[in-house]
């Protein structure tokens, strides 16, 4: 069996493209296309609301008496959801929006509230034009506005001016303190460096090598000096090792522990004496 989806197809050496029929469409037909209603709009037919975005199969064309600036026009046909009644908007490159023609009616359309704005504000242009007392207060206060613009702008940059001045003084400040604990810790350093080798000196002048034979001889010693040495008579005994090392040490009794009874006999014979002498 053959691919079910090929990439290439088999052209026979005899193929003509040139025979092939082409279908001949006019410039205005119209194609089907998938679209969302642009705007918030109501059936004129059965007053069904259509929020915007809702989804619609409709049929697009090309306005071929209507452009602006070179730009195309287009044309959407769709059916109400409830009547099935026909519904026809079209693009507005002008205001860059769209427009309701047949079938329903725009709730909002905001090119609108700006035409007002610019129609007022042609109109007063055109009474301040007519009327020089208008004319004088208009223009008092947009100098008003001008001299407050302006002093806001002063105040803006004096303030920016402070805190540069601030931010400087601050900068120097820091730049002072880090000066100066680098300088501590410096001097920190240096008499730390010196202590240590004035230590380290007087250490090495202390120490004091013991060779192995001394060891030998101490241990000996202390063994004899342990295990005691028979006396000549006539003849004092010669200290020891050990006895030259706990020369000048006294001899500490160590107290006999005490039993609850022997506490209990001594406090009454204390009180028996305390008796007496009375």
């Amino acid at each position: 069996m053959s691919e079910r989806k090929v990439l290439n197809k088999y052209y026979p050496p005899d193929f003509d493209p040139s025979k092939i029929p082409r279908l001949r469409q006019g410039k205005s037909r119209q194609i089907k296309v998938r679209l969302v209603a642009p705007f918030a709009m109501r059936c004129s037919t059965c007053g069904q609301w259509i929020g915007k975005g809702t989804k619609f199969n409709a049929r697009k064309e090309t306005v071929d008496s209507e452009s602006y600036l070179g730009i195309p026009v287009h044309r959407f046909y769709i059916r109400c959801q409830r009547c099935a009644a026909e519904i026809t908007f079209k693009t507005d490159p002008e205001n860059n929006n769209y427009i309701a023609e047949n079938g329903a009616q725009r709730n909002f359309e905001p090119w609108r509230e700006t035409q007002e704005i610019n129609a007022r504000l042609e109109q007063e242009k055109a009474d301040e034009a007519d009327d020089p007392m208008r004319a004088l207060e208009a223009r008092t206060e947009q100098s008003r506005r001008e001299l407050e613009g302006l002093d806001a702008l002063d105040e803006l940059r004096a303030g920016n001016a402070r805190g540069e001045r601030v931010a400087e003084e601050l900068r120097r400040a820091g730049r002072r303190e880090g000066a100066a604990e680098d300088a501590r810790c410096c001097r920190e350093d240096e008499a730390d460096g010196a202590l240590a080798k004035q230590v380290f000196a007087a250490g090495a002048q202390k120490i004091k090598r013991v060779r192995e034979e001394d060891v030998v001889e101490r241990e000996r010693l202390i063994k004899r000096a342990v295990g005691g040495q028979p006396q000549t008579a006539g003849k004092p005994a010669v200290p020891t090792a050990l006895s030259r090392a706990l020369r000048g040490v006294k001899a500490v009794k160590k107290p006999e522990p005490q039993t609850a009874l022997t506490g209990m006999l001594a406090a009454y014979g204390s009180d028996d004496d305390d008796d007496d002498s009375d």
